[in-house]
């Protein structure tokens, strides 16, 4: 990969993340949550394609179908991890 399709990967990859943060809301660190989530998901889904070798919607070098795909499974998940409440109280 070069420079050029990296920088475009990140600014997508934020994009997503962004864009996420919009749709569900939240504070400043939500949205670094949203942001980071987004990375890595984008990062995992290029892998996987490329492991797999399944291309889907292919940007130069870029496997931007399954970039999409993972950043949005990884986004979805952690944010639904994210929100889970543990109770502090003891039942006994």
């Amino acid at each position: 990969m070069t420079l050029p399709i990296l920088l475009l990967a990140l600014l997508i990859a934020l994009l997503y993340g962004a864009l996420y943060h919009l749709i569900r809301g939240g504070g400043f660190w939500r949205l670094m949550l949203y942001l980071g989530l987004s990375i890595l998901g984008f990062t995992l889904g290029h892998f996987v394609g490329v492991w797999r070798g399944w291309v889907f919607f292919p940007l130069g070098s870029l496997n931007l179908g399954m970039c999409s795909t993972g950043s949005l499974i990884i986004l979805i998940l952690g944010d639904w991890l994210s929100r889970i409440e543990v109770e502090r109280e003891s039942k006994v």
